[in-house]
């Protein structure tokens, strides 16, 4: 019997942590129908952006439009929150171009915050857990700080950094989460109790300066595109065009260089008193200056961090060297002379787990009912937490339903490629998402998101029957569109071949389909609509942006896209032999001991998975399907 002092309450699931991870989680539960309570150490963290005031860019605007073609909320709320919205890479081709958006950070979490707030089966609660509560290796709900009872029969964990963090510079350290808000210093201990091993990561964020301090006539002005691409395949550009503000880019110089490398002594990431490991591909400013002792100058960012504050982010700086350090570093660098620091640069460290621990579905392997998502499980960026706070809100409730959980493979989205690869492959720093790690890039376009996954959302209960119609319409009409293009035909004749030359395009010596000619690289659905006859009388209205987008990059790349495809079907056969569960690996004899080893640890669910596990070769691989006879 409890004692009459406990608040006991009841739930279907608990989410720990509302940051980028645990709103989407959280919202994705509630909106499947499970009564959900999130827990934030503040309400003031509600989907805080700590670091840098930007959502999207390359390979990150892939799982912002991936999480929207679901159902999730980020590509929604930063369509209503954004200052300055750019498309990268657009001298590329389409399989890496990115968008990403600068935000304003408060405007952003008091957005999100108004959702949370007002979804039906979502209690939001500030408090801080110290306790899981496992019973015969089953989840059964949380316990507070204070020693009230959740009970619950899922539970994610969207920690963020915030599990025994400690904030530094120089040498001070203050033992605090992000932005002074208090690190949670008990749920540690309880992991770790529950046979969870847990590791220690770290990150780091630049100053920020008054904007009152800064010579902008000394750097170079950064605008937004003026042709605004949304986030949510929900809106237009109509429905969210907004005045844009201005971003500023300078340099660092051999002075700022010399100053760092005078005090790299000084420095807790160099003199051993941070212990975590750091991102590989977002590093300090004092690891870039000694790793790449050749480069005479880095670029620094200037980012306003809302519309209206003072502060600017100073992007590409982040640090943890000491105050004064900061101080000269900082006004060595053009435009920075007189600046004014409004926070200093810190770097923060934290506890997380191995994301090997977790089944692709991000529950863990050994505990049923309980999952985890973001930084939590080693990654790092926003949009990699909320990608798999969704996927992890979304496999709660599956379980909660009795249904068989949403993996994504590598050929269906990023969000599949950063899941399997925080899964399989062993992170030894917090991983990061880039394009270069998915293998199917020119299927997996940011544009064509939605075809990719709205289906899987509509399936799940993400998205409305009125979303859904529109986009079943927009379907159709591409594939009508590109199968009438490749039927209408066009002669040899004088009329053709003048707007052949006209446009700077070979002419036909025998007839050639529309489809055949917007393949060509100089031109496109628009440029032909005059020999186009059947349009006009075909459509009432102009087909929208996003449908011509779509017909132009299917047939200008359809013989690279139908290569990937026959690729993709190699993989799925791969993907579709499954592995028992209960194998033992150290009856499959001929298996070297590496692979056995991580096979056992890792416990992959198919042979596709196996395969990419680091340590387990083709050869091993061989012998796998030998002994399964498959």
């Amino acid at each position: 019997m409890s004692d009459q002092n406990t608040i006991e309450e009841r739930y279907d699931a608990v989410v720990v942590g509302a940051g980028h991870a645990g709103c989407e989680a959280a919202l994705a539960l509630a909106r499947m129908g499970q009564e959900t309570i999130i827990f934030t150490v503040s309400m003031d963290s509600v989907a805080m952006m700590p670091c840098n005031p930007n959502v999207g860019g390359s390979s990150k605007g892939h799982l912002v439009k991936e999480i929207d073609a679901l159902g999730g909320e980020m590509g929604k709320n930063i369509d209503k929150t954004y200052i300055q919205s750019k498309m990268l890479n657009r001298s590329k081709g389409p399989a890496v171009h990115s968008l990403r958006a600068q935000a304003d950070k408060a405007e952003y979490t008091r957005s999100m915050r108004i959702v949370m707030e007002n979804t039906e089966h979502l209690t939001l609660r500030q408090a801080e857990v110290s306790e899981i509560i496992i019973e015969n290796q089953t989840v059964k709900g949380v316990r507070t700080k204070s020693g009230a009872v959740y009970y619950s029969k899922t539970v994610v964990l969207c920690t963020g950094v915030y599990l025994n963090a400690r904030c530094i510079y120089g040498d001070v350290v203050n033992h605090t989460g992000p932005n002074g808000l208090s690190a949670a210093t008990f749920l540690s201990d309880s992991l770790v109790e529950n046979g969870i091993p847990i590791r220690r990561f770290k990150t780091g964020t630049p100053a920020r300066i008054d904007k009152r301090s800064i010579d902008f006539s000394k750097m170079e002005e950064q605008k937004g595109d003026e042709t605004i691409v949304p986030f949510s395949f929900t809106n237009t550009e109509e429905d969210i065009k907004r005045e844009q503000i201005s971003c500023w880019l300078t340099y660092t110089n051999e002075e700022t260089h010399e100053i760092i490398k005078k005090n790299i002594d000084r420095s807790p990431l160099f003199s051993g008193a941070i212990e975590g490991t750091g991102p590989r591909y977002c590093p300090s400013i004092e690891d870039k200056v000694m790793k790449f002792a050749d480069k005479n100058r880095h670029q620094v960012f200037v980012e306003p961090e809302g519309e209206y504050t003072n502060e600017m982010y100073i992007g590409g700086m982040s640090s943890s060297l000491p105050e004064d350090v900061q101080y000269a570093m900082y006004r060595s660098v053009p435009g920075l002379e007189n600046a004014k620091i409004v926070r200093n640069a810190y770097a923060i460290e934290y506890d997380c787990i191995s994301a090997l621990l977790l089944k692709p579905s991000l529950e863990f392997k050994e505990i049923e009912g309980l999952f985890s998502a973001g930084q939590m499980n080693g990654s790092s960026g926003y949009e990699e937490a909320a990608a798999q706070g969704l996927m992890a809100g979304i496999n709660a409730a599956r379980k909660l339903q009795g249904k068989e959980p949403v993996v994504l493979d590598r050929s269906q989205g990023y969000i599949g490629v950063l899941i399997d690869d925080l899964v399989t492959k062993e992170t030894k720093e917090p991983y990061r998402m880039m394009t270069s790690r998915a293998e199917y890039r020119l299927l997996l376009r940011q544009d064509n998101a939605d075809l990719r996954l709205t289906d899987i959302g509509y399936e799940i209960g993400l998205i409305s029957e009125e979303r859904y119609e529109k986009f079943c319409k927009k379907r159709d009409l591409i594939q009508k569109e590109i199968a009438r293009l490749s039927e209408t035909m066009v002669g040899a004749n004088k009329t053709v071949q003048t707007f052949l030359e006209e446009n700077g395009s070979t002419t036909l010596k025998t007839a050639a389909s529309l489809a055949d000619l917007i393949k060509r690289p100089e031109l496109n659905y628009e440029l032909i609509a005059p020999l186009d006859i059947e349009r006009n009388s075909l459509y009432e209205q102009p087909l929208s942006k996003e449908i011509i987008e779509q017909i132009n990059i299917e047939l200008k790349y359809d013989g690279y896209i139908k290569r990937q495809r026959s690729q993709v079907e190699h993989f799925k056969k791969l993907e579709n032999k499954r592995i028992p569960a209960n194998l033992n690996y150290d009856d499959v004899h001929n298996l070297r001991k590496e692979a056995r080893q991580k096979l056992s640890e890792i416990r992959p669910e198919n042979i596709g998975q196996a395969s990419r596990i680091s340590g387990v070769s083709p050869a091993d691989i061989s012998v796998l399907m030998i002994y399964l006879n498959i």
